[in-house]
Order: C-alpha cells, then structure tokens, then sequence
C-alpha cells in the first residue's frame, strides 16, 4: 500500500477514534446542561393573612415530576404548597395557607418555587430553584369607612354608596351576587369613593348590599351598608302575537331562519336569544363610563309623550289561545306623534349607537358614575359614539324598528347595564333626597341642578305621568 494510502487510513482512523469518544461526551453533556423546570408567572409581591395563588410550571424537557413552593422569612423557610405526583409538560401548583399558621411577620420574606423534571441526566440532582422573587407580608386589611348612603331603597331603584378607603387595589359594592364600580369623588386628599347600586326589579327582601375592599396582598375588608326597604309592586300584562305580527317582525329581525323552522319557533328565538343578546350588551356598553358625573339636574321625559307601558312589566305572550313566553319589560314605552324628535334626557356622551336585536336602531347615552340612558325603535339616528350631548338635543326619531309594531319611543335608565326606573330620575324632589342628602352628608360635591339637601321628607314626590294603556308593540 502506498504510504500516501497508509497515511489517509491512520488520520481516517484516529478521526472514528476521536468521534466515539466525543459524541457521547458532548450527548452527556448537553443532556446535563439542558435547563430545568421555570416559573411562567410573577410571583406574588405580596403576602396577606389568607394567600391563594396559582404558580405555573414548564419543563424544558421531558415533565415536571415534582414542585414545591417555600416562603422565606427570617431564616426560617416554610414550604406551604407541594407536588409529588407529574404535572406534565405544563402545568399549575395551586397555593393557599394561612400566614398566621405558619408564623409569619409583617416585613420582607422570599417565595421561592422549587422543582425537577424527569428528563435524564448523567448526574442525577435533587430539586433546583425554578424561580426566587422578594414578597412583603402585609397582613393588615384595608380601612374601610362608609360615610353615607341612600336611607330608603325599593326594588327597581338606585342606592348611592359613599365611602372612604386605604391601601385598597380593588373595591366593590355588591348588591347579593352581583357587582357595581365604584369611583374617587371629591377633593383627592380626602380618599373618598362613590357608587350607584342598582336594585334589580326582583330584589329580595335580606340580600345584602356590601362594600368589599382588598389590597395587593389580597386582605379583605368588608362592611354592610344600611337601609330601608320600601316594598314596591310591578305590573302584569298579556300580549297578543297575530300572525301579521310574526310576518312583519320575524323576517326583520331574524332573516338568517332556516325554511323548516315555523313563525312561531322564530319569534320565541328572538324573544328569548335576541333578548338576552341586547341585556348581554347593555352590561356591556355599562362597563364603559365616565368616572365623573356628566349630568345635571332631573332627567327629562319628552314632550308631550305619554307611558303606555310599564317598568318590569312581567309580560306573557299568547299565540293561539296559548301561552308561549313571558319576559320582563323593562323601561318605559312612550308614544307621541309619528317620528317624533327624540330628545337626550340629560348631558352625557353618546355610548352606543346602531341596531341592537329586539330593541331595533338604537342610542345609549352615558351620564358618568355607570348611569345611562337608552332610547330605542328608532326610525333614524342623529348622532354616533363619542358624541357629546347637552339635555334636550335630538338624537334621533322615534320609529317601530325592532320587536315594536307601533311608532314609539322604548326609553330606559341603566345603571351599569341594570334597568331601573325612570320615574324616579325625573323628579328633582327624588334626586335631591337620595343623592344630594348622602353626599352632603358625606361632605362631597352634590349633583348641580336639583337645589339644595335640606329636604325634610325622605319620600320621594313622583310625576303622576304614568298611563295604565297597552303598548303600541
């Protein structure tokens, strides 16, 4: 063999020598340096009384198979959440202790999340650290103060709630399950907060309206707010659907109806899916609201309209002899002339403007502090979102778009997207009684327009507007 030959055999040789002896070595290495478990989320940055968090885990490789979650405080380190069972790829360690159980001091501590997964390595270690953050414990709550309320409450109608609050990330006032915002109000350095509370027409006697604070820490404090009751009775009412009804509305309102699908089926549809729709998009709109009051003095019902039908009319549809539905109405119905202007109850910015299922072409105006208003069955609309709206300008005309027959305007008061009663926001009488008198009381700026807070009749003095005759719908 030449030596030429010989010589490209040996290097040819020694290359295959050095490559099984590298190529596992450098397989072995990569498989000890590949990264462990990580966090995926911040870790608390503070701790209260009660802490629950939720800490997320990813395994770079292979599955997290164990994690566990250690505070460190004082030298002393305490593991309050673990997993012994594999979490998968991904996956999550639910965290909830009691600080007090544990030991723990207001100050700084360290939360510390530890864990392994189960991929291979040559050397086979213990856990490693997959995050570390600095956390306080705070295990004091909010000081919650309520300074004044609205004395008398009925179902359908509105509580104002004023209160002051410290250290506090979030607040609420509920009313049983269901939530308000609530908003800074007055002078900054005095801390204090206002919220419109919305009585549901079928509020129940004993539920609860509450106030709840909580801090970064997630430490909870709560206070009752306190009132009277003032019963208050709805309406009942029957509808008659004809079938030149159902052919007028059904195609308007549902053209996407399948051939096999009877008019009756379609009407119950937008009746009942449609419907919810709109009240899906009314809380919605609510949500969206200045944080300041844009509205002056009682609301305005239109010129020369009357109520024909009522707020939370429980109404039940009759097709063929036979009952077939039952909705609430909300709002109220107010006929006038054909196409009549349909002016803005009071100053506020225009919040929706379009078609909105069963209440046709539609206009909602907000009025600040979750308050609005909504006009319906509109012919035509004059304005668009964004628009700002002085009391008494046109927003539109009144028409028979949506589930309406008759020409006629369907005006609602809502407060974050809860219906409540019109009536009581055109009396200035009303407004001044249970607004004005807890913000005076409260030490807060009152709603311009209504006069003074020293009425002495905590009774509201209502319009004798409301007409007993059916609805042209």
């Amino acid at each position: 063999m030449p030596s030429r030959s010989r010589f490209r055999a040996g290097l040819l040789a020694i290359l295959l020598v050095i490559l099984a002896i590298v190529a596992p070595i450098s397989y072995l290495g990569w498989r000890q340096t590949v990264p462990g478990v990580r966090a995926t989320v911040p870790l608390p940055r503070a701790i209260g009384a009660s802490p629950a968090f939720t800490v997320a885990l990813q395994a770079t490789r292979g599955n997290v198979a164990r994690a566990e979650v250690r505070v460190v405080q004082g030298g002393r380190t305490q593991t309050v959440a673990r997993s012994e069972a594999p979490l998968g790829p991904r996956g999550e360690l639910p965290v909830k202790f009691e600080s007090a159980t544990l030991g723990l001091r207001e100050g700084p501590a360290v939360v510390e999340v530890w864990a392994r997964d189960d991929f291979w390595r040559p050397l086979r270690g213990g856990d490693r650290l997959a995050a570390s953050a600095p956390t306080t414990v705070d295990l004091t709550p909010p000081k919650l103060d309520v300074l004044a309320a609205t004395r008398y409450i009925s179902p359908g109608g509105v509580q104002l709630v004023a209160f002051r609050v410290n250290d506090a990330e979030r607040t609420d006032v509920a009313v049983g399950t269901r939530t308000f915002p609530s908003f800074a109000y007055g002078q900054a350095d005095k801390g204090a907060r206002v919220a419109l509370v919305a009585l549901p027409y079928d509020y129940k006697t004993g539920t609860p309206v509450t106030i709840t604070a909580r801090d970064e820490a997630g430490n909870v404090a709560t206070r009752a707010v306190a009132s009277e009751l003032k019963p208050r009775a709805f309406p009942r009412d029957t509808i008659k659907i004809s079938e030149a009804f159902l052919a007028a509305k059904v195609p308007e309102l549902l053209p996407q109806r399948p051939p096999s699908q009877s008019m009756l089926d379609a009407f119950l549809v937008i009746n009942r899916d449609l419907r919810r729709q709109a009240e899906t998009t009314k809380h919605e709109v609510g949500a969206k609201t200045a944080d300041t009051p844009l509205w002056e003095g009682p609301f305005t019902q239109p010129r020369n309209t009357k109520v024909f039908s009522n707020f939370a009319e429980t109404r039940t549809y009759v097709y063929d002899g036979r009952a077939v539905d039952t909705q609430v109405h909300y709002g109220y119905d107010l006929a006038s002339t054909k196409q009549s202007p349909v002016p803005a109850a009071n100053s506020g910015v225009v919040a929706f403007a379009g078609p909105l299922t069963i209440y046709g072409n539609t206009v909602i105006v907000d009025h600040g502090l979750g308050l609005q208003t909504l006009y319906a069955h509109l012919s035509s609309i004059e304005t668009k979102v964004g628009d700002k709206v002085t009391k008494g300008q046109e927003l539109g005309r009144t028409g028979a778009t949506g589930l309406a027959i008759g020409d006629h305007l369907h005006f609602e008061i809502l407060v974050s997207g809860v219906s409540v009663t019109p009536l009581e926001w055109w009396d200035a009488k009303w407004i001044r009684d249970r607004f004005n008198r807890p913000l005076h009381e409260a030490g807060l700026p009152e709603i311009a327009g209504v006069g003074g807070s020293g009425s002495s009749d905590d009774e509201p003095a209502h319009p004798t507007r409301v007409s007993r005759r059916r609805a042209p719908r």
